[in-house]
Formats: structure tokens, C-alpha cells, sequence
């Protein structure tokens, strides 16, 4: 790169601002003859340094503030070291921000995926095709001459999930990765949920990718920092722009299982032996939680670390805390630091209370060894959660797009600590010939009121969620536990209506202390919770207002017709159908 020349490449250039080198539009040449577009931001010097790269299609030369306006507003308010020490010019949606790493003696790159941004091609979002050229831009960036040959992967999201997929290709170059609140299973994360049909992939793809499709150009912005256009440069028609990109919401549509569309996709944790640090939202289910913990959890690294927090889906990467900690672990693989890392716990939890109040605490494992795995049994007398299951049976009815059914338990004597994975056993019937479960954690407060909590996205979600399509009950017993049922969603299994089906149902991991005298409950229904008081108007990138799980809703008509999902759901419990939720309670060490 050092020996390309300005005007020897139409869109390459090179400056020293804001105390480095940037490299604006670098080349980097793919396998099949494409051009990929990147921007290189390093100190302005001769010395080799460790590379931070991050590849996708938001856009590299999109400043945070464009389309996310309100995330911005949002971080700086809450997060008022943020916007400190920087000038902010260099600022992008879910990746680091250059002037605060590039002193710190690493170069940062963003590469514009293909079909994306400055960068020509086809547009496939989470394709195969884009994890090879993910791995060959590792591969090129670890031979550059102001490289160390040490490539580290940060970012969030749609940064993070890539990060899994290309770690398990194993480039050569490829020596650490921070996935922040990146899914890890595209069927069951991103797409489908229990085998229900999320919308929020349709949305996401309208508002975020299209807008910075690569041909969008002179219709969409222009970077702050060099006046290019961000999608640019060229400007395509709009018959061209859709027949270089694919349609998400049909294909997603036309593959309601698990089948080879997202086997391309498949994330093979036992292939991935770099360094890991697997930073988690508790607040992030459907799309984000869970593909950070099994990650952690099942990756083959034997040097892995897992965080976990709360609040905003994109803030704390960008706090001090967030950049302390990956300073820390990117110090130690990329530099060679150990010290700076040796004292980090192998698993750092911020354990949530309620009122935003978090407790960073160590632990070893995931899950916590020491978890009282404990059944609370629905009981119908009341709808009150049990200790034990109780001898009398009975059928409770509920209209499925109504509130549903809600077990709540007795008010708990002492400080109690709910964290980690859990799931539900219910005996379900149904008039048609399917049924859809949503089931919720809830907690309430001695007088009732129900505790929300900041989500990753919605300021007011519960304390966690889980899924499932009573037709999609196969499970994996080779892959399943008793915490985390595994559903294999390659066959649908109709109902027959009035017969009673076992239904094991997982729940995406949560970390909640609930104070003396607070209740949780269990909420069953055939249709999203809806948090009872005021809705949110929502965030500047997402097309719906937030009435309790952000933009992850189920309301496709299509995938839910309402002859088979507008329906009678009955729960069987007692003696002979012992319904029950499984909960982590933590015992004090």
C-alpha cells in the first residue's frame, strides 16, 4: 500500500490529521478480481504497530450521527467521557473510534464490506462470501510494512457476529477477537426466534443497510471527515441498486427452517482457538445475548474471557470501561503485555439491581458452578410459581393474542440472585393445529408493580424472554440441556388440536438481584409483551416505537396467519403435567 501513490489509484489518497495517518479508500484486492475499499488510521511513523480491523456494511465513512442520531444524543448524554478527548470527526455506528486507539499505538482499519459503502459488488449480508474476503483482509493487513502481523477484531453487532464466523476460518494473521454483543446462530438469533418469525431482519435491512448500499450515493450523505460520498462514488439507478443486492426479508421468508441457507451461515465454535473476549448485554435477547455466551462457552480457545453488562446496546464499547478492558486484552495478545491482563477474572459480570444499578463482580465459569438450578412449579390455585408441583391437575385456558396467563411467586425472604440461563417445561394443548409461546420473566415489586429495566434497545424490557412454535418442539438431546433445550427447527410437527404436547422452551440468560420482598412471575401468552405503561417513540434508526421488546417483533401476518395463531391455548399443570421454570438462583460465596 505504502507504494501506492495518489492519482495512481482514482479513489486512494493519504493525509496526516487529527495526530495520525489516515489512508482513505485503500485497495485491497479479493481472490476473485474485486476491489475492496478500506481506510487505515495509524500513527505517522516507520514503526510496525498491531492492527484493530473491522469489516461491514454500515459504512466507513458514515459519521455515527447520521443515521443514528438519537444513539448519539442518547451515549453522550449517559456517557459523558465518550465524546472526551476526541474530536469526534471520525465517529461510526458500532465501531472504534480512531483518535482515542491510534495514540495508543494501534492502527485501525474499517473495511466497507462487499456491496457496501465505497466498496462495488453484490450485496449478501452474513454470506459466505463475505467471510472469505473478511479473512483475506485479515490476511493482507497482517503483511503490510507498518504491520506487526497481529490482527485483532473489535466491534459491535453485525461487527461482533462476523468476527465468530471469520475466527473460524482461522487466518494466519489472526491473533485476537472482541466480539461486543454479537449473535452467534443466524436461525435462532437473528431470524427466527423459537422458530416465530422475527420482522425485526426486514426493518433492520430497510433503515441501515440500503440507505449505504454501495451505488446509493449522491442520495445518501457524505462523510464529515473527507466530504466523499459514504456510499459512493458512483450513483447507481434504483433497478440497479436492487438487482445488486438480495432481498433479506423473501429469503429469510422462504427458509422457516434451519436448512442450507443458514448452514452457509453456521458459526463452528470448535474451529475458533484465538483469544476471546465475549462481551454480552443482558438486556440484548433476542438478537445478542446468547450468541455471546455460547460463544464463550463453546469456542475451542483455551484463553477466553467473558463480560457481561447492561444498558445501551452500543454504549458502553465507546465508555472508558469498554475501551479499558479491550486496551487491556488487546495489549496483552497483540502486544505482548501480560501484565496488564494477568489479574482479569475469566468471567467480570455486572450484575444488575433494580434502578440501573450494576455490581461488577468475578466469577470462573459460565454458567456460575455454584447455581442452585431450581424448578418453581405452576400452580393453578392463585397462578402462583410452587416450590413443588402440586398433586391436583388442572387445564387453564387463554385467548392467545390477549395478556396471556401470569404465575407470580411467593414475595422472596432475603436479597436473591437470578443469573444465568434458564427455560420452561410447559404441557401445552391447542384448538388449531399450532401454537405459538412467548413466555417472560417478570419481576415485581411487594406492591405489584412490575420492575422494567433498560434494555439493549428498549428502556423498558423484562428481565428476560424466550420462544417457541409448539410445531418446532423437536429437540437436540445430544445438545441440549436441562438449562438450554436445543431445537433443531428442521421439521415442522403440526398439532393435533386438544392434545397435549411437551414443550421444553429455552430463556435467553439474565443477571437480576431481586431485593427482600420482591416477586418474580411467569408470563405465558401467544403474542409479545407489552410493557404496561407508556411506549417509547423509539431510535432514529429503527422503524417502530418500543412497547417493551424494542424492535425484535413477531407480527409478521404471513408467518403468524391468524386462522392458525389467533387461537385457544390451554396450559396443563399438576401432578401429571408438572409444569415448571427452571431458574439459576446463586447462592452467596
Amino acid at each position: 500500500m505504502d507504494d501506492i501513490k495518489t492519482g495512481a489509484d482514482n479513489m486512494f489518497r493519504s493525509e496526516v490529521r487529527e495526530g495520525m495517518r489516515i489512508d482513505w479508500d485503500v485497495p485491497i484486492l479479493m481472490d476473485d478480481g474485486l476491489v475492496l475499499r478500506a481506510n487505515v488510521y495509524r500513527p505517522d511513523d516507520d514503526e510496525k504497530y498491531p492492527v484493530i480491523m473491522s469489516y461491514g456494511p454500515y459504512g466507513k465513512d458514515l459519521h455515527f450521527e447520521e443515521l443514528y442520531k438519537t444513539c448519539w444524543d442518547l451515549m453522550c448524554q449517559n456517557h459523558p467521557d465518550v465524546p472526551l478527548g476526541s474530536t469526534n470527526i471520525h465517529q461510526a455506528w458500532e465501531v472504534a473510534d480512531p483518535e482515542k486507539w491510534v495514540p495508543r499505538g494501534y492502527i485501525l482499519i474499517r473495511v466497507d464490506s462487499r456491496g457496501a459503502g465505497r466498496s462495488p459488488g453484490y450485496l449478501e449480508v452474513f454470506a459466505r462470501r463475505e467471510t472469505l474476503d473478511f479473512a483475506q483482509c485479515i490476511e493482507w493487513a497482517g503483511v503490510q510494512s507498518w504491520s506487526n502481523g497481529k490482527v485483532g477484531l473489535s466491534g459491535i453487532s453485525y461487527y461482533a457476529i462476523n468476527q465468530w464466523m471469520v475466527a473460524a476460518e482461522q487466518p494466519s494473521h489472526l491473533a485476537a477477537i472482541c466480539p461486543w454483543e454479537g449473535s452467534a446462530d443466524y436461525y435462532r438469533e437473528g431470524a427466527y426466534h423459537g422458530g416465530i418469525y422475527s420482522t425485526f431482519a426486514k426493518h433492520w435491512y430497510d433503515m441501515q443497510i440500503m440507505q449505504i448500499q454501495h451505488g446509493y450515493g449522491d442520495r445518501g450523505y457524505k462523510s464529515r471527515a473527507n466530504g466523499e460520498l459514504a456510499a459512493g462514488p458512483v450513483t447507481l439507478t434504483d433497478e440497479e441498486l436492487k438487482d445488486n443486492r438480495f432481498d433479506l426479508h423473501a429469503t429469510l421468508s422462504a427458509h422457516p427452517l434451519d436448512d442450507e441457507f443458514f448452514a452457509e451461515r453456521f458459526i463452528d465454535f470448535s474451529k475458533i482457538e484465538v483469544p476471546i473476549l465475549s462481551c454480552s448485554n443482558w438486556g440484548g435477547a433476542p438478537l445478542h445475548p446468547r450468541g455471546n455466551f455460547n460463544g464463550f462457552m463453546h469456542s475451542a480457545s483455551h484463553e477466553k474471557y467473558l463480560e457481561v453488562h447492561g444498558l445501551e446496546h452500543w454504549s458502553l464499547y465507546y465508555t472508558d470501561y469498554g475501551n479499558d478492558i479491550q486496551w487491556r486484552f488487546f495489549d496483552k495478545y497483540l502486544k505482548g503485555q501480560d501484565s496488564i491482563w494477568e489479574s482479569q477474572p475469566r468471567v467480570s459480570l455486572n450484575v444488575r439491581h433494580p434502578g440501573e444499578k450494576f455490581v461488577l463482580r468475578d466469577e470462573d465459569d459460565w454458567p456460575l458452578p455454584r447455581t442452585d438450578w431450581t424448578k418453581f412449579y405452576l400452580e393453578p390455585e392463585g397462578q402462583v410459581l410452587s416450590g413443588s408441583s402440586s398433586s391436583n391437575s388442572a387445564d387453564i385456558t387463554y385467548s392467545a393474542m390477549g395478556d396471556g396467563l401470569t404465575f407470580i411467586s411467593s414475595p422472596v425472604e432475603k436479597e436473591t440472585e437470578i443469573c444465568g440461563p434458564m427455560a420452561a417445561k410447559l404441557f401445552v394443548s391447542s384448538d388449531t393445529k399450532d401454537a405459538d409461546i412467548f413466555v417472560i420473566l417478570r419481576v415485581f415489586q411487594s406492591d405489584f408493580k412490575e420492575v422494567t429495566f433498560r434494555g439493549a434497545l428498549d428502556p423498558h424490557t423484562p428481565v428476560a424472554s424466550g420462544w417457541l412454535r409448539a410445531s418446532h418442539r423437536k429437540t437436540d438431546p445430544d445438545k441440549s440441556e436441562e438449562w438450554a433445550p436445543y431445537h433443531t427447527h428442521d421439521e415442522i410437527q403440526e398439532l393435533i388440536p386438544g392434545d397435549v404436547y411437551e414443550l421444553d422452551i429455552e430463556i435467553h440468560a439474565t443477571g437480576i438481584v431481586l431485593p427482600e420482598g420482591y416477586r418474580f412471575g411467569l408470563s405465558i401468552r401467544g403474542c409479545d409483551y407489552v410493557y404496561p405503561g407508556e411506549p417509547n417513540t423509539g431510535l432514529s434508526n429503527m422503524k417502530n416505537t418500543f412497547t417493551g421488546v424494542g424492535p425484535f417483533l413477531h407480527d409478521d401476518p404471513d408467518n403468524r396467519p391468524a386462522e392458525v395463531f389467533d387461537n385457544n391455548v390451554t396450559i396443563h399443570v399438576g401432578s401429571n403435567y408438572p409444569s415448571y421454570v427452571l431458574l439459576p438462583i446463586i447462592p452467596e460465596k
